[in-house]
């Protein structure tokens, strides 16, 4: 009897033993994982980098600002009455030289002011003319008839056909001047020329014209095209990037990289295979994706994106939610000029969000926030703070902030202060000591909007002249 008592009394000893080593396991465990905080930012709490903070700010969290009918209307309308915008569904099969030697000269501006390359020389006369021979001019003829395009993995948009980067200052490289815009795989191009080299062509997107690599451009029928993007069932990326799953006998699908906004369609039902290249396709979206054939001709081969994956069947809803979830999965992401960097700059950030909910935008801020698109509230230079102020904070998420070159989204008040998130390069702003501190940001981040400075004499605020809200 005595020698069970023991037993027990062990057992449970062990028993409490093993059950503190685990609590305090668990807690330095705790202890390790959590996040260290650290902000040169004044206003900013940690919980203010969660979407969530944010949406419990909303009043009406799920109500549809536009319905699917009414973004197409918008769209519609955007396109009739925006120079900036291509219904590439119309765009004419035939155009005269003049036409096209007047985008070209539009796309690729020789800058008056000096540009210097990487390692600090100076681009030099000679090697602009040497980029002007590169646009092939003079091989236009009279009257050039239009070939239509997709893209098949996400490229560049380049101002002269050249990969060379060029830069403002010989000590500043975040900003590639040569560098316009990014295209993402299944958008239509209409090809209107090739450089001297036939490396690149001069394209006309949506909402830009510029020299994108010819490898990335699959030459095809328009109508095949447009019935490949006016499909009912389609699958909408709605992660900052999404990759096809990996294929081992198809190498044009897989790990195809897939950016926030890209539009894919779906293989309808009747016919799924069963399996695809040795792996089942029950857990997976089967995709439709175009490639380019060895001569460049279009052809679209099946592909899978894992169900797990951030995409969406259709268009996201058009919710205040909804604008701020997606806005937040590029937090953090790397400023990148021109969509350079593998990621986005300012204008590239808005538009890739509103792409998730089928709305399309101009590419540049002065586009934007000059366009009828929403409704707009223009300031003059006689508005004064707080007419400006009093604007500001009748604002929902997700509306817009344009100052020249830059546009913020709106996310909410915090102690009677809007906040914004926004893509980038740097900040400044006083310090409660009256110090003047500037520092970098060059990523997507959240920021109080009235501190923030252009320079130690004009604030954000001073230079803002457009509110924008998509609705």
């Amino acid at each position: 009897m005595l020698q069970s008592k023991h037993w027990i009394v062990g057992y449970l000893s062990l028993i409490f033993s093993c059950c503190l080593c685990s609590f305090f396991a668990n807690s330095a465990d705790s202890v390790t994982q959590a996040s260290p905080f650290k902000s040169d930012i004044e206003g900013m709490q940690e919980t203010m980098l969660s979407p969530n903070y944010w949406k419990n700010k909303l009043t009406i969290r799920q109500s549809p600002i536009l319905t699917r009918q009414q973004i197409a209307l918008q769209n519609a309308t955007l396109f009739r009455s925006n120079q900036h915008m291509n219904d590439l569904s119309r765009y004419p099969t035939n155009l005269d030289k003049s036409d096209i030697t007047n985008k070209i000269a539009n796309a690729s501006k020789t800058p008056s002011s000096n540009r210097y390359y990487k390692d600090g020389s100076q681009v030099s006369v000679e090697n602009f003319k040497k980029y002007e021979m590169a646009l092939n001019l003079k091989a236009l003829s009279n009257e050039i008839i239009t070939r239509f395009g997709m893209v098949v993995k996400r490229t560049n948009l380049r101002s002269f056909p050249t990969s060379d980067a060029v830069y403002k200052t010989p000590d500043d490289f975040n900003l590639d001047r040569f560098q316009e815009t990014a295209l993402f795989p299944t958008e239509i191009v209409a090809v209107l020329h090739q450089s001297k080299d036939q490396n690149w062509y001069f394209v006309v997107s949506y909402n830009y014209a510029g020299w994108v690599k010819r490898k990335d451009i699959a030459i095809g029928d328009r109508e095949k095209i447009l019935q490949y993007k006016n499909a009912s069932s389609f699958l909408v990326i709605t992660g900052d990037k999404v990759f096809t799953t990996y294929n081992p006998k198809r190498s044009k699908v897989s790990n195809v990289q897939l950016d926030m906004g890209t539009k894919m369609k779906l293989v309808d039902q009747p016919f799924i295979p069963n399996s695809l290249d040795g792996q089942n396709t029950y857990a997976s979206h089967v995709i439709k994706l175009p490639t380019r054939s060895d001569k460049g001709a279009l052809k679209f081969e099946l592909a899978l994106i894992s169900k797990r994956k951030d995409v969406h069947l259709g268009y996201l809803p058009f919710t205040r939610q909804n604008v701020i979830d997606q806005s937040f999965k590029f937090l953090g992401e790397r400023y990148g000029w021109g969509h350079s960097y593998n990621a986005r700059d300012c204008t590239g950030f808005v538009g890739d969000i509103y792409k998730t909910f089928g709305i399309l935008m101009p590419r540049n801020t002065g586009q934007q926030a000059t366009s009828n698109q929403g409704q707009n509230i223009h300031f003059s230079q006689s508005a004064t703070t707080n007419d400006k102020i009093a604007e500001i904070k009748s604002l929902e998420a997700g509306d817009l902030i344009y100052t020249p070159g830059h546009v913020m989204m709106f996310l909410g008040m915090q102690d009677d202060k809007p906040f914004v998130i926004h893509d980038v390069s740097g900040i400044a702003y006083f310090k409660e000591d009256g110090s003047y501190y500037e520092n970098s940001l060059n990523g997507v981040s959240v920021t109080p909007l009235l501190p923030l400075q252009e320079n130690p004499e004009i604030s954000y605020l001073d230079m803002i002249y457009n509110l924008k809200k998509i609705k």
